[in-house]
């Protein structure tokens, strides 16, 4: 593919890792949000995405990604050869390198206009609660170029978002059954995910596995786990609900923070992220990534 094909639409084109579960994610939400916003303007705008992951450069690297997040007929995610994918990233500036096995890579979003020319370049913040006021300056910015400068489907406030942090109390609507709480009184465990981690570790395993926390913690030897969806970066609250109750029964709750206040008050910065929290609101300890259940109960009782 090349720009030339899609002269006379708005292009939002983004450097995404097809693996990524840090900041990519916000990235694409956004994207998407900003064409919803424009309703049937929308037919004008072209979002595009190219693979920032020279070790998961497949079609099927990149097909999963955008099965994962809800994209798959809702972008062309591009990918190809080593000496393609540098000359993409030289030619728009994206600075990409592995850092202690990980990805790391300009966050880098332009918009285009029907032309083919660069007018805007944003770089995506590791905020999940900025996911809405980015698509609304993103379709803001698309609409100014499009015929008749078409309004948004609805606005928000662009003022800063406070996060809700552990000292707060904050109720959340559950997967299933009734709302959970979260807040200081007693100490708590909190895992933050999302479910697109299928894509890049075995989920379902994950989650059932800390069943054996969650009974270990019963007896009241260590702190009682919750479970908080990243529902902010999700396709749909529903297909989460779908995902859910294909595991079976969870022995712990699982929230939905539909905002992304949360995870931002308690300083999440990938998924999954555990947090240790003490009865008074404090973080005493975070972890990124799984944690084998010995170790997890270890880090709990240290906490």
């Amino acid at each position: 593919m090349s720009l030339s094909q899609f002269r006379g639409k708005v292009i939002i084109l983004a450097f995404t890792d097809s693996q990524c579960t840090t900041v990519c994610p916000l990235t694409t939400a956004s994207m998407l949000q900003a064409r919803q916003l424009l309703g049937a303007a929308g037919t004008n705008v072209r979002l595009l995405g190219v693979n920032a992951n020279p070790h998961a450069d497949t079609v099927a690297d990149v097909l999963a990604y955008s099965r994962a997040h809800g994209m798959v007929n809702q972008w062309d995610f591009l990918t190809g050869t080593d000496a393609q994918l540098e000359a993409a990233w030289r030619a728009y500036h994206i600075a990409v390198q592995i850092q202690q096995g990980q990805i790391d890579h300009t966050p880098a979003l332009f918009v285009i206009d029907q032309r083919g020319r660069e007018q805007k370049i944003y770089l995506t913040q590791m905020a999940y609660s900025s996911v809405g006021q980015s698509a609304q300056v993103l379709a803001e910015e698309v609409a100014s170029l499009l015929p008749g400068h078409p309004k948004l489907a609805s606005q928000q406030s662009l003022a800063t978002i406070p996060a809700e942090t552990p000292a707060d109390t904050v109720t959340l609507p559950a997967g299933s059954g009734a709302p959970v709480t979260l807040g200081p009184g007693h100490a708590h465990l909190v895992l933050f995910f999302a479910s697109w981690l299928s894509e890049v570790s075995d989920l379902s395993s994950e989650l059932t596995g800390l069943n054996a926390y969650a009974k270990a913690a019963g007896p009241g030897q260590l702190p009682p786990l919750t479970a908080v969806d990243e529902t902010v970066t999700e396709p749909s609250a529903q297909a989460v609900r779908t995902y859910l109750s294909g595991l079976g029964r969870l022995r712990y709750p699982v929230a939905f923070d539909t905002t992304g206040r949360v995870a931002d008050g308690y300083g999440v910065q990938d998924q999954p992220w555990f947090v240790l929290i003490s009865a008074s609101g404090k973080i005493l300890w975070s972890h990124d990534g799984w944690l084998p259940l010995p170790a997890l109960e270890a880090a709990a009782r240290r906490g």
